[in-house]
């Protein structure tokens, strides 16, 4: 039974400036390319049976600088939609809204094609991409190529948490995480292991 390997994308201007990426499509950085050449290594000598990835060209891309090829490009692996919060830091979130939490107190609706989502809304999409990666892990390993929230949102979905359990996983840029089961149960097998 192979795993999970999930790989969040290389920085991007607004990752970096820990800026709310949802569907705003923005190019890696030249240190963004570099982590995701660098998660090649890692990848090398696993039995990769499918390779998923977000519709963004910013999944895309470290897929193809990691050296993996997608086989499909998934929708439901966007990025949580931050309606109005798209853009915005939590610190000028929080200016508006003392002690606001994304994992808690949610996003407001942004302009036309930023309506946001709910925690839940991104838990119902990810248990589709869980339930379709199943399916192929009996021949080997399925990488999924995506973004830090959708990918915990993802990881807390596969330990039967609520959506919201997604708090409890940080992610960075550019890195590779596993996710398995032993002795029949689903758990972490590696995680934020970051590129060299």
């Amino acid at each position: 039974m192979g795993e999970l390997i999930l790989l969040r994308h290389g920085e991007t201007e607004w990752s970096r400036a820990r800026r709310h990426t949802g569907r705003t499509d923005l190019p890696l950085t030249e240190e963004g390319e570099r982590q995701a050449r660098a998660l090649a290594p890692l990848l090398a000598d696993r039995p990769v049976a499918q390779v998923v990835a977000s519709p963004a060209e910013r999944a895309q891309r470290t897929a193809t600088l990691a050296g993996l090829t997608p086989d499909a490009i998934d929708p439901d692996l966007w990025e949580w939609d931050y309606g109005g919060y798209e853009g915005i830091t939590t610190a000028d979130i929080q200016r508006e809204r003392p002690g606001w939490y994304l994992w808690d107190d949610g996003v407001v609706p942004g302009a036309e094609g930023h309506p946001g989502e709910t925690v839940e809304q991104v838990g119902d999409r990810v248990d589709r991409v869980i339930a379709r990666a199943r399916q192929r892990l009996e021949g080997g390993d399925v990488a999924l190529v995506a973004h830090g929230h959708v990918l915990r949102v993802l990881t807390a979905r596969w330990l039967g948490l609520p959506a919201a359990g997604g708090r409890l996983f940080a992610l960075g840029t550019g890195t590779l995480s596993t996710l398995g089961t032993e002795h029949d149960r689903d758990v972490i097998t590696s995680w934020n292991v970051p590129a060299r």
